[in-house]
């Protein structure tokens, strides 16, 4: 089965035309590109078009007049690049038809394999570039991701699996999700924390740092870690004006990229054939994988001053939920909550071909909100572990740290709400602890009411019984946090997985530090 997927043109009043003037990506143009994604990242966009027309983006004075960019999130990955190259005056090559099995190539079992690419050429006159970013949306999706990380045969993937180290994985590199999501990085700080950004099908854009929520990578699928494959234009001719015309490109092997690497998969030892059964270390010390990932970019530098990691995962939370507010707006906006609820829903709530849900539903967000939630759970846990043990990897210099993180919770979520119009057009505002504690009740299904949307079983929801069954039936599903491609349910015999944070500040014991014949609480 093949895959071709449409999406509306980039509208342009005027023709532009992309020219290229080098035969291939340079150190200097891959640390140009990273830098791009960087600004756009670190900038306050909330939308594909929006971040294309900041001000992060140097090149938009130049272009055409009323281009608009509607992306979701393995073509936003790829408009990066091809713009970038555009502007840039730099080959691109991409792959445009896929192969695998099953109904629906996004999530094939066994992966799939690239049939063709469409290199751009310039023929001699420059190539259309609205055009030609216009035949890179239409081809792809997350099933081009999807494909083997160890393949050789026939046509070669867009993308290899890098090395896990400093500066091999830093801005511009790609992550995918096998559960049907693609990011791209935009920074690594020094001590490991990798943030990217990811555009979703209503074309919103949110920011998160990488973790568990990926899931362990699979190698048959491709998953984790991507970089983007050295290209070469090869039998082109330079024109009078040192434009390059004609040729074909050729892509880099495996064996021939310096830093290529299966240690995500194989473990650090390269013995494992099953990822989930991988060994990792680092410095002689076991980690687990996510561990080993933060470390390992990180150069050994991995530390935790539990009073900046709260300082950091607070308000990123707190923008999954305001993100999340965009999309229901816009559900509410187009009165889809009005509409009847279908006799049925799709076969897969995260990846359906009917245009209202794939545009208004939210389970996919909603399931990562949860999943992000669970992570920084652990991974606070994991830290007050690490610190009631006295591991020198904990950096904190004060004398009260249960105290210290009270102080920076209570700063930190203050000023995080989301207040809506509920059926009875009366406003609501759910502060930071009522948002964790619906997360598990609000609903994803942009049919029902807006206060099911947020939680709520307020009795101004105007739903008929029939739509109130459908959202108590659902429940089993907003239970399930990692969509695992069959609903894979992360509940564990001791109940749901845990997403509030604060309970575990709450729940903190004081400690005791002798120094010499003084006690100094801990």
């Amino acid at each position: 089965m093949t895959i071709l997927l449409c999406v509306p043109p980039l509208h342009a009043a005027t023709e532009q035309r992309w020219r290229i003037d080098k035969d291939r990506w340079s150190e200097a143009d891959e640390v140009g590109f990273g830098k791009f994604v960087q600004a756009i990242g670190d900038s306050d966009c909330s939308s594909t078009e929006s971040c294309i027309r900041s001000a992060a983006n140097p090149y938009r004075d130049s272009d055409p007049r009323g281009m608009d960019v509607d992306t979701d999130c393995a073509k936003f990955v790829y408009f990066l690049r091809a713009y970038y190259s555009w502007k840039n005056n730099l080959p691109f090559s991409f792959v445009n038809r896929i192969a695998g099995g099953g109904p629906d190539l996004r999530f094939s079992v066994n992966g799939n394999r690239a049939l063709s690419r469409y290199d751009f050429i310039d023929p001699g006159g420059g190539i259309d570039a609205s055009a030609a970013l216009h035949t890179v949306l239409n081809s792809v999706s997350t099933a081009t991701y999807r494909q083997s990380a160890d393949e050789e045969r026939g046509v070669l993937p867009d993308f290899y699996s890098p090395r896990i180290a400093p500066q091999t994985i830093r801005a511009g590199s790609v992550v995918y999700d096998v559960n049907g999501h693609a990011v791209i990085v935009y920074r690594v700080d020094p001590d490991g924390r990798i943030h990217y950004l990811g555009a979703s099908p209503d074309s919103g854009v949110a920011r998160s740092v990488y973790g568990a929520q990926f899931g362990q990578p699979s190698t048959k699928l491709g998953g984790g870690f991507k970089a983007w494959r050295p290209l070469m234009l090869v039998g082109a001719r330079k024109n009078t004006e040192g434009h390059l015309i004609g040729g074909h490109i050729v892509l880099a092997r495996n064996e021939d990229v310096p830093d290529f690497s299966l240690v995500q998969y194989q473990g650090t030892d390269g013995k494992a054939d099953d990822s989930r059964k991988a060994h990792f270390a680092y410095g002689g010390v076991d980690l687990d994988y996510f561990e080993y990932v933060r470390a390992a970019v990180s150069g050994g530098n991995m530390s935790y001053n539990p009073i900046y990691e709260f300082k950091e995962v607070l308000p990123r939370l707190c923008k999954e939920f305001t993100a999340r507010a965009q999309s229901i707006d816009q559900a509410i906006s187009d009165g889809i909550e009005k509409r009847p609820h279908p006799d049925r829903l799709p076969s897969n709530i995260y990846a359906a071909a009917d245009t209202t849900w794939e545009n208004f539903a939210t389970p996919m967000r909603d399931a990562r909100i949860k999943s992000a939630f669970s992570q920084s759970h652990d991974d606070l846990a994991a830290m007050l572990q690490l610190w009631t043990d006295r591991n020198p990897r904990i950096v904190y210099d004060g004398l009260d740290l249960k105290g210290d993180l009270e102080k920076v919770y209570a700063e930190e979520t203050a000023e995080c709400s989301v207040t809506y119009l509920n059926s009875e057009k009366h406003p609501v505002t759910l502060s930071f602890e009522d948002l964790v504690h619906r997360l598990y009740a609000m609903s994803f299904d942009p049919y029902d009411c807006i206060e099911h949307r947020w939680g709520d079983e307020a009795v101004s929801c105007p739903d008929s019984d029939e739509k109130k069954r459908w959202y108590a039936t659902e429940q089993v599903l907003r239970d399930r946090i990692d969509p695992g491609g069959q609903l894979h349910d992360r509940r564990q015999s001791s109940g749901l997985a845990k997403l509030d944070i604060k309970s575990l500040v709450d729940e903190m014991r004081p400690q005791v530090l002798f120094v010499g014949m003084n006690s100094v609480g801990r």
